[in-house]
């Protein structure tokens, strides 16, 4: 039975602390009138941090000294003011919607491994059951909390979904055209059905997990089986749907039909590699000792395989949208060229070139400091993915990793730790009773 550490428990404390303090002061010090908003970015502008927006409303200032604007422009400028506000009001409600979704995510994806090894009767992984488990445990409290900022920004509280906003569709005849599936009420009754189904699967696999180490039978392992099998397609069909309301929304005159894939891609190879990790942890502290370097390997292998599948599904999606060049759709790739640079070329970096080098090497994915050093990298890397996906279109050019970015992956982080190890001293770490027990313990190659 594994023993929850006081410096792990404590760790995540502090970084929790941490986390909600460094995230509270986002909060606080985000503008909470146009003449702050302006003034924000007039000193990051004097200090060589700013963005579009500042040389904008210098170009603003410059034609009003020269009596050269008129009402309409005046009724722009008045827009333009009025968006740059809810930008930098929206940026620690983005910050803290990232770094929740991310570590959720993880959680969701390891789920989905889970329920393949289950339904494929796989023979080597039964001994990394319990960890998987362990890490959906997750899915509880980060599906409430993603919840709850879906149903704060229902109700207003800010600005990340311009499709909520009644006068916004009201002059935007494609978002009316789209009110049909974009509305706030069916926007959370689809998100309480994903996470009701996605939960009930966790909790109810995991108590026919449980149940059959105690059993004389194998009935609990076919029942698993099924309800595994039958998961899968529920699964494939809300993932789906979820990375249409809760991420491409974001951005709703814009779509692709392959991002409901991208999505599942990066949350898969994020929940593999946190599954890599956590044995590794747990095997240097002298448990775990019938998981072997076949197992670390076997991990790896996905790691890199799935982290090809993401370039693959990333390439395919920019290709046809950037060689089409059809305005709605050129858009969505210009804002992140012209302002997010760093972060969605570092992302690309980190999850195709680095694992492509680092992880191609069979005899490396055998090496635990190696396969934890890579999976970091990776790790960031897809929490880049998730910044690149929400931030052009709730923040603008007005971003910058700061208090509420760094907090966020803080706090989520301490109580992913938390919560994740917390659930591994529920249930002896090896399955007795798994029909394939014997076959993951002699695992070899």
């Amino acid at each position: 039975m594994y023993t929850f550490s006081n410096k792990l428990r404590i760790g995540s404390f502090i970084a929790m602390a941490v986390g909600f303090i460094c995230l509270t002061i986002g909060f606080v010090t985000a503008p909470s009138t146009v003449e702050e908003a302006k003034a924000i970015v007039a000193s990051a502008h004097d200090d060589g941090h700013g963005g579009g927006h500042g040389e904008e409303a210098t170009d603003h200032a410059e034609e009003d000294a020269h009596g050269a604007a008129a009402s309409h422009d005046e009724g722009h400028d008045a827009a333009h003011d009025e968006h740059l506000l809810h930008q930098l009001q929206n940026r620690p409600w983005s910050a803290l919607y990232v770094a929740a979704f991310f570590f959720f995510m993880i959680s969701l994806g390891v789920l989905a491994f889970y329920a393949i090894q289950r339904a494929a009767q796989a023979g080597w992984s039964p001994m990394l059951f319990r960890v998987m488990e362990g890490i959906t445990a997750y899915l509880v409290p980060g599906g409430i909390i993603v919840f709850v900022i879906l149903l704060l920004s229902v109700m207003h509280m800010n600005h990340m979904f311009v499709w909520m906003d009644a006068d916004v569709v009201a002059h935007d005849k494609l978002l009316q055209g789209k009110a049909g599936y974009l509305n706030p009420t069916f926007f959370l009754v689809r998100a309480a059905i994903f996470l009701g189904g996605w939960i009930f699967y966790r909790q109810y696999s995991r108590k026919l997990s449980l149940a059959q180490d105690e059993s004389d039978d194998n009935s609990n392992f076919v029942k698993n089986f099924r309800w595994s099998a039958a998961f899968l397609v529920f699964y494939l069909i809300t993932e789906s749907m979820m990375s249409w309301d809760w991420i491409m929304s974001v951005d709703p005159h814009w779509f692709s039909t392959l991002f409901g894939w991208y999505v599942f891609a990066s949350m898969f190879v994020s929940g593999i590699t946190v599954i890599a990790m956590i044995s590794i942890y747990l095997k240097s502290k002298g448990y775990l000792e019938n998981v072997n370097d076949s197992h670390i390997h076997d991990l790896a292998k996905f790691m890199f395989a799935i982290s090809i599948f993401w370039t693959y599904l990333w390439f395919s999606q920019f290709m046809l949208i950037w060689y089409a060049n059809i305005p709605e759709e050129v858009t969505y790739y210009i804002a992140r060229f012209q302002d997010y640079k760093l972060p969605f070329f570092g992302m690309l970096a980190m999850n195709f070139i680095f694992p492509l080098l680092v992880l191609m090497n069979s005899d490396y994915k055998r090496v635990n400091w190696f396969v934890i050093m890579a999976g970091i990298v990776v790790l960031f890397g897809h929490y880049l993915d998730v910044f690149n996906m929400i931030m052009p279109a709730t923040v603008g050019d007005q971003w910058y990793i700061g208090l509420p970015e760094i907090g966020g992956i803080l706090f989520f982080g301490g109580l992913f730790v938390y919560w994740v190890f917390n659930a591994l001293t529920k249930a002896p770490l090896q399955p007795k009773r798994n029909p394939f027990i014997e076959e993951s313990r002699q695992f070899h190659y």
